[in-house]
């Protein structure tokens, strides 16, 4: 029996709008006999029940068990049929693939003429909407049409043709070797995190810059200057360099709000860029701009300016409240930032097919953060445990390191020091293991495992002098990461000074936007 979290007919069913099951059942019930087919037996039932179970299936003689598997997949088949046609209204891609569809029956058809007229306006919106590489198949269907019919359209077509493909392909190509640069800095940065050395860094400027295609700036289009600003923008993530992160971030968002029919066709590009230069924004600290810039993020979701479909609408909740908390981390209100935990929860179980492990973890490590903001260490030991346990491969690794830190921080300050010497040792070794073990670290695990033995008059003195040591590290190239995941420095003063962190985090926040 397939796990119903995983069965790939049971999940698209679950995810079909109302509409979108009572267009299905118009579309299988057009043909005589398909209204009481198996298929719709079957449709029927997983849509009325919570659990994929095929023995129950069975039980129902909906299909018998030689069937079932085959039946399946033309259910999935007919089902997808269906959402083609309500998508090709919604999509731009579809549409134009639609239309090529058409026009390639046409010719089959010997209705050559009929066949370039689709063809020639399909084109055109193509290219008009940064489509290039569909412009290209256009093309060639059309130079094969021509090639064997004289059509007499144009003079001079075949030249014509010939330029308009030999262009298409020249900025197909730059856009894929952008592309193929921009995916693997993007996937370097999910598995890895930040550069952690010199050799780090070489290799990743190295890579970077032995890969980037020669371009003129002029003669790229919308989608290679967007693949562009991509591939700068991972690269400054992964060197640390948040300015620059900001300015690529600020040019790809730029690049959607002076073609605002884009933000139509490709909505999550668009939802990606603000959420981005949101990010930037949060590292380099300008909290006026970020404020502004989510204020504006959440308008434009509620206002439905960006198109409302399931990807976007999972990716709208993930960037807004990501961000949502961020605020919070930038101004030190955490006990406000607490009132979005339920929603949070709510939201991943709801979107639990379409959210990935690692934006999961990513929202768990920030609200185990937040509890510890308040002092509430034993919710963020929980959190963080929901993290560490996790045996996915695909969570970056810098985030499952800096989740064991703060893990034994908040078992610290909760005074579950019982087994403190045992996680420290085991954090050590998994630190070894991620080859991930820094100054910073190393200051913090010779501390955590020292301060246990100390007198209580001493442990003041302790977090200054620790406090000190790592002041040093704040603006160093590559140890400055730790602080991006855990704001040490404002926890150790918080010790020395006795006030709460979330003070001592506010009264920072408040200097910054004098």
């Amino acid at each position: 029996m397939l796990n119903h979290q995983k069965d790939p007919l049971f999940i698209l069913i679950k995810s079909l709008s109302k509409s979108e099951k009572r267009q299905f059942k118009l579309f299988v019930g057009r043909l005589e006999g398909n209204t009481n087919s198996k298929f719709i037996a079957l449709f029927n039932h997983i849509d009325k029940h919570d659990n994929f179970d095929e023995k129950i299936i069975l039980k129902k003689d909906i299909v018998s068990k030689l069937q079932l598997s085959n039946l399946k997949a033309n259910l999935y088949k007919q089902i997808l049929k269906s959402l083609r046609l309500s998508f090709a209204n919604q999509n731009i891609r579809v549409a134009l693939r639609e239309q090529l569809d058409y026009a390639t029956i046409l010719y089959d058809k010997g209705l050559s003429k009929q066949s370039l007229k689709i063809l020639d306006k399909a084109k055109a919106i193509a290219i008009k909407n940064g489509e290039k590489n569909i412009a290209y198949e256009i093309v060639e269907l059309e130079k094969v049409i021509e090639s064997q019919y004289i059509t007499r359209s144009t003079e001079n077509r075949a030249d014509e043709l010939a330029i308009q493909a030999k262009e298409l392909s020249s900025q197909n190509v730059i856009a894929s070797k952008l592309s193929n640069l921009s995916l693997q800095l993007y996937g370097l940065l999910l598995k890895v995190g930040y550069v952690k050395n010199k050799k780090d860094y070489d290799e990743v400027y190295t890579y970077f810059h032995d890969r980037l295609p020669k371009y003129d700036s002029h003669e790229l289009g919308f989608r290679e200057k967007l693949w562009l600003y991509k591939a700068y923008l991972w690269y400054s993530f992964l060197i640390q360099d948040f300015l620059s992160c900001y300015k690529y971030a600020r040019k790809w968002v730029d690049l959607f709000e002076s073609n605002p029919n884009m933000i139509k066709t490709n909505p999550v590009f668009y939802l990606k860029g603000v959420h981005y230069l949101l990010e930037s924004l949060f590292y380099i600290r300008h909290q006026t701009k970020f404020n502004e810039t989510l204020n504006l993020l959440e308008q434009n979701i509620n206002t439905k300016l960006i198109l409302q479909n399931d990807n976007t609408k999972v990716l709208g909740f993930i960037y807004l409240y990501t961000n949502k908390l961020n605020v919070h981390f930038l101004s030190g209100n955490f006990k406000e930032g607490l009132s979005l935990v339920t929603e949070i929860e709510a939201q991943i179980s709801f979107h639990k097919n379409r959210i990935d492990q690692h934006h999961i973890m990513l929202f768990y490590y920030k609200i185990a953060c937040m509890y510890f903001g308040v002092d509430d260490y034993k919710s963020c030991i929980k959190y963080l445990t929901k993290i560490i346990s996790t045996k996915n491969i695909s969570i970056r690794e810098d985030l499952m390191c800096f989740a064991r830190i703060l893990n034994l921080v908040a078992h610290f300050d909760a005074g579950l020091d019982e087994n403190l010497d045992f996680q420290i040792k085991d954090t050590y070794r998994f630190l070894l293991k991620m080859n991930d073990l820094h100054a910073i670290q190393k200051e913090m695990l010779k501390f955590l495992r020292e301060v246990v033995d100390l007198y209580p008059h001493q442990i003041k003195s302790a977090f200054k002098k620790l406090h000190a040591s790592l002041l040093k590290y704040e603006d160093h190239p590559y140890e400055k990461r730790a602080f991006l995941y855990l704001d040490i420095l404002s926890w150790l003063e918080s010790k020395f000074k006795n006030e709460s962190i979330a003070n001592i985090i506010q009264n920072k926040a408040r200097k910054l936007l004098r």
